[in-house]
C-alpha cells in the first residue's frame, strides 16, 4: 500500500511540475499584450500633456498680445494730451512743437538714445518702430496722473517755453533678449533722472507692425481716408514745400505742416509666439498681420507685415502662435488755428 501510495504521490507531483512555467510562445504572446498595454498608456500620457501644453501656451499667447495691445492703445489715446488744469501747462500743443505721434518702418532704435532720432538699421522680422508723445501732471517727478508705457510718472513741463522738449515719451519696438528671445519693449525719458530707459513688456512678440490713418480731407473731418506707413508719410514730408531762411525756421514749418499731425487712427498688429514648442502638425503657415488683401498689395514693400513659418528658424517653428490686432482713435486731435491761438477739434 505504501508503495502504491508513493508511487501515485509521485506521478501527482510529476504532473504539477509539468505545469509550472509558459512554454515559449505562451511568453511572447504575454510580453506582446503587455507592451501593447504599455504603448498604450505611454500614448495617452503623452497625447494628454501636448493637449494641455498646447491649451496652456494658447492662453499664454492670449493673455501676452492682450496686455500688449492695452498698454500700446492707452498709450495712443494718450497722445497729445494736454492738462488743462495744471498752473503751468500750455493751452494748446505749439505748432511749430513735433508731432504727437510718429513711428520707423522696418527698424529699431537702442534704449539709451534720444527718441528715435538714431534708428539702428535692422529690426526683428521687420518690425517696426511706434512713438507716442503726450503732456504730464503734477511737478517734480510728477503726481500719477499721467504715466508712460512703463508706468513711470510724467510731471508737466517746467514752463510753457519748454512744452515741447518736456512732453512724455512712449516707444514701442522689438529687439532680442539675453536668450534670442523676441520682445515688445518700452523705451521712455526718466525725467527724475535725466536719461532714457527701456524695458521689456511682454515677450514672444515675433512681429509688431503699424498702419497710420490719415485725415487728408479739406477741410479735416477727423476721418481717416488712407492708411500708410511710416516711409509712406515720410514721402509725403519730403514733398511740402517749406519756408524759412534757417534750418531750424524749416524745421519748424514742416513741425506745422507734416502729415504726421493728420493721423486720426492707428491700426497694430502683432504676431505673438508660445514659450514652448507645443506643435505637431506641419509648420508651414503664411501670417498676413493686416490681411491677405493687404499683403498681396504691399507685402513686398512692407515686408514685416507677412511671415512665413517655413523660413523661421527650425528651434521655434512648432511654437504656438497668433495673430493679434487693435484700432485706435486718436482722441486729443488739435487743428491748430493760427489765427486765434485756440485749438480747434475737426469740424
Amino acid at each position: 500500500m505504501n508503495t502504491l501510495k508513493m508511487s501515485s504521490n509521485s506521478r501527482s507531483l510529476m504532473r504539477v511540475r509539468f505545469q509550472l512555467g509558459l512554454t515559449l510562445i505562451e511568453l511572447l504572446v504575454s510580453l506582446m499584450l503587455g507592451l501593447i498595454v504599455v504603448l498604450a498608456a505611454t500614448s495617452l500620457v503623452v497625447s494628454t500633456k501636448t493637449l494641455f501644453t498646447a491649451q496652456t501656451e494658447g492662453k499664454d499667447v492670449q493673455d501676452t498680445a492682450r496686455f500688449a495691445l492695452d498698454n500700446i492703445a492707452a498709450s495712443l489715446r494718450q497722445g497729445g494730451y494736454v492738462n488743462y488744469d495744471f498752473n503751468n501747462s500750455p493751452q494748446i500743443t505749439p505748432e511749430t512743437a513735433s508731432s504727437d505721434i510718429s513711428g520707423l518702418d522696418a527698424n529699431s532704435v537702442s534704449a539709451i538714445s534720444t527718441g528715435i532720432d538714431t534708428p539702428t538699421g535692422s529690426a526683428v522680422n521687420f518690425s517696426d518702430v511706434l512713438a507716442v508723445r503726450f503732456f504730464g501732471s503734477g511737478t517734480g517727478g510728477g503726481d500719477g496722473i499721467v504715466t508712460n508705457c512703463a508706468g513711470s510718472f510724467v510731471p508737466a513741463p517746467v514752463s510753457p517755453s519748454t512744452a515741447d522738449q518736456d512732453r512724455g515719451w512712449s516707444i514701442y519696438y522689438v529687439a532680442n533678449d539675453a536668450n534670442n528671445e523676441p520682445e515688445l519693449v518700452c523705451k521712455y525719458y526718466n525725467s527724475t533722472s535725466g536719461k532714457w530707459s527701456a524695458q521689456s513688456i511682454v515677450k514672444g512678440v515675433e512681429s509688431f507692425q503699424v498702419l497710420y490713418g490719415i485725415d487728408r480731407s479739406n477741410p479735416p473731418d477727423g476721418t481717416a481716408n488712407q492708411y500708410l506707413t511710416a516711409t509712406d508719410i515720410n514721402a509725403l514730408d519730403s514733398t511740402l514745400v517749406l519756408s524759412g531762411a534757417t534750418q531750424a525756421e524749416q524745421k519748424q514749418d514742416l513741425n506745422r505742416k507734416t502729415y504726421w499731425k493728420k493721423i486720426s487712427v492707428v491700426k497694430v498688429a502683432m504676431l505673438v509666439r508660445g514659450t514652448q514648442n507645443s506643435r505637431i502638425d506641419k509648420q508651414t503657415s503664411q501670417y498676413d498681420l493686416f490681411g491677405p488683401a493687404y499683403a498681396a498689395a504691399n507685402g513686398s514693400n512692407d515686408k514685416g507685415t507677412t511671415i512665413m513659418e517655413a523660413q523661421l528658424p527650425a528651434s521655434v517653428k512648432n511654437r504656438s502662435r497668433k495673430i493679434y490686432t487693435t484700432t485706435v482713435q486718436v482722441r486729443n486731435l488739435c487743428y491748430v488755428d493760427t489765427d486765434r491761438g485756440t485749438c480747434l477739434p475737426p469740424p
